[in-house]
């Protein structure tokens, strides 16, 4: 296929890794394992990095197919009547692939179990696929998967491209809408997929307008236009909706049937599918931001290490040159020493943000959900008290539930999610207020919370079908009969009289009545039972995803900075040192190393200028800004 935007193997990673070796050999003769462990943090990160793409939509809008045109090959299983019910992420390997991921237990260190197979047919893997990926086949998740991952050798992919086919949201305020907001946190970009029967609904907007405050690249794709001649009016329509509702998001249309005719070859009509100008944001606007961001990642690592051997190459270079004021030298150093080592205690405002910051967004976070709630709690019980039976309108009211609860868990896991990175922002601004620090890349896990709640269910204990009435019917008839035909006699009446007959019907309609309402009220009462129960355990578990979440991002946070504080104090601690020792150098040895240190220092700042190559003047941060171009990364070695 030569048609595909994506095809060439691109070389950008690798400069990024380039640059860190040519680093690491460079600061390998200072034996500072630390910061050598950085770097080698800082390659690792690069080499495992994934740009992930969320595929979503409603039920039926084409995602299955999208995903197969796009990637060129069958992997996403496609039926008129089937739905997917797992989620599918499609990655690059040199070999067709297939691993089905379960949710971990305890004694897995890896938080998941693996199933993999690799002796799978590019063409039949389709058909494996959906024995666990569909409804029909794996019927609400019988096979308990968290997802499958899927590895296939095309070249849009190898980039780090993972692109990930959601199973329907069934309405974006369902238990599957609620899972896949969440997972928006993990996404670098998200595909909303709508086909061109109909102009945007009201639930999709809102989806949107969560989706662009938590990712950076949201896209809306309109699919089927093949089908539908009407559709530019849909996509003008829906362009005007978007923009009546403030959402910056780029509408693209394709067929996915006209793309699949191109795959198959005839490769004139590709241009007529759309799908090049989804490979061009693809390739822009997701992997050349994503890219971007590493570059600048790996500007700011080497740029920051090789500055503090710098700052202590050249307090030694200071310390011999001017042998009468290293001792103010000296004091200068222990004052920024005690700094640095003040950055550690907990005691820093920065740790203290840090923790105040965690409480308080725990228990924000903890009121929120309860408040959400119990809303949703009172208005159900309110239409428990109101309609009567409970069972005869539990699908509809059940259903109506879930869509609350799951809407409502959604917003709280997004406010908390908002908030936690507002907060990491906060302590990387009081960090860097004594060292300048880069943020840390914070991605938070999707929640399936809402999904791991049990179902609610109302019991009929006590059935109220005619045989129950007629029985209740003549036990009140019975009694007002022989109530009211003892009365009779006393007056000379017979038992049964015109009187007692009468007494009997009306105290049976009556009995009958009472018998109604105290089922109905214990039905009620069971339906307000298991709404409780219900809604407290999606509370229980989305309050345990939010604090999990928090408490990772506190310690990423934590971690992360001492680390930082920990460098510096060394950094500090060896220029110190070194000082001190120049007190007693022999002038051979000073002389020595003041022919060694600028020629030392020399390679390091040329390795900063190569470096400085891989992003743009325009794009890099005040802190690794420079004069001067400096030679490019490949022409290090």
């Amino acid at each position: 296929m030569t048609h595909n935007r994506l095809v060439e193997e691109p070389v950008e990673r690798p400069l990024t890794v380039k640059a860190i070796d040519l680093a690491l050999s460079t600061i390998s003769r200072y034996g500072r394992a630390d910061l050598e462990d950085r770097l080698r943090q800082a390659r690792a990160r690069l080499l495992d990095d994934h740009v992930r793409v969320l595929v979503v939509g409603e039920f039926k809008q084409g995602k299955s197919m999208l995903v197969n045109a796009l990637l060129s090959a069958p992997v996403c299983p496609v039926f008129d009547d089937v739905a997917t019910s797992v989620s599918t992420v499609v990655g690059f390997a040199e070999q067709p692939e297939l691993t089905l991921v379960r949710p971990g237990g305890g004694d897995d260190p890896a938080g998941e179990h693996r199933t993999r197979r690799t002796d799978i047919a590019l063409p039949e893997l389709s058909e494996v696929v959906a024995g666990y990926v569909t409804e029909a086949k794996n019927p609400q998740n019988a096979h308990g998967l968290s997802h499958v991952e899927i590895g296939i050798p095309r070249n849009i992919l190898r980039a780090g491209l993972q692109v990930v086919d959601t199973p329907g949201v069934g309405g974006l305020t369902s238990v599957h809408g609620a899972a896949t907001m969440a997972a928006l946190p993990s996404a670098d970009a998200v595909l909303l997929v709508s086909d061109a029967s109909q102009e945007y609904t009201a639930p999709e907007l809102e989806f949107l307008r969560a989706a662009i405050r938590l990712c950076p690249n949201v896209a809306c794709i309109l699919t089927k236009t093949d089908m539908y001649p009407e559709w530019r009016r849909i996509a003008e329509l829906d362009r005007r909706h978007l923009a009546d509702a403030g959402i910056a998001a780029e509408l693209i249309a394709v067929s996915s049937a006209v793309r699949w005719q191109a795959v198959l070859g005839d490769e004139s009509v590709n241009e007529e599918s759309g799908f090049p100008r989804l490979e061009a944001y693809l390739a822009e606007r997701v992997l050349g931001q994503a890219d971007l961001l590493s570059r600048r990642s790996t500007v700011h690592d080497v740029i920051a290490v090789t500055d503090q051997l710098c700052d202590g190459l050249r307090s030694e270079e200071a310390s011999h040159r001017d042998p009468e004021g290293v001792q103010e030298l000296i004091r200068t150093l222990r004052r920024s020493q005690e700094r640095a080592a003040a950055l550690k205690e907990r005691s820093a405002r920065w740790q203290l943000t840090l923790n105040d910051g965690v409480a308080d967004l725990n228990t924000d976070v903890e009121h929120d959900l309860r408040d959400r709630m119990r809303e949703i709690t009172r208005l159900a019980e309110e239409e428990v008290d109101d309609g009567g039976d409970p069972t005869k309108t539990w699908d509809q009211l059940s259903g109506w539930i879930e869509q609350q609860v799951a809407s409502a868990a959604s917003t709280n896991y997004l406010w908390a999610t908002q908030r936690a990175r507002w907060l990491a922002q906060q302590v990387a601004t009081h960090f860097a207020e004594d060292r300048e620090a880069a943020l840390p890349a914070l991605r938070t896990e999707a929640s399936a919370a809402v999904g791991a709640a049990r179902e609610m269910r109302v019991r009929e204990t006590e059935p109220w079908n005619l045989g129950q009435q007629a029985l209740a019917g003549l036990r009140g008839g019975y009694i007002g009969v022989l109530m009211f035909g003892l009365i009779g006699t006393m007056v000379g009446m017979s038992l049964i009289n015109p009187f007692s007959l009468g007494a009997g019907l009306l105290l049976g309609g009556k009995t009958i009545s009472d018998e109604r309402r105290r089922i109905v009220g214990r039905r009620q009462a069971e339906a307000k039972t298991a709404i409780r129960r219900y809604v407290d355990d999606v509370t229980f578990q989305v309050g345990k995803d939010s604090r999990d979440m928090l408490r990772d991002v506190q310690r990423d946070l934590r971690d992360h900075y001492s680390e930082l504080a920990e460098q510096l104090n060394r950094s500090l601690k060896d220029s110190l040192g070194t000082a001190e020792k120049s007190v007693r150098t022999t002038e051979g040895e000073r002389a020595k190393r003041l022919k060694e240190i600028p020629v030392e220092l020399a390679a390091l700042e040329k390795l900063q200028a190569r470096v400085r190559t891989l992003v743009p003047s325009a794009d890099r941060p005040p802190a690794v800004r420079a004069q001067g171009a400096g030679e490019p990364v490949t022409s290090a070695r």
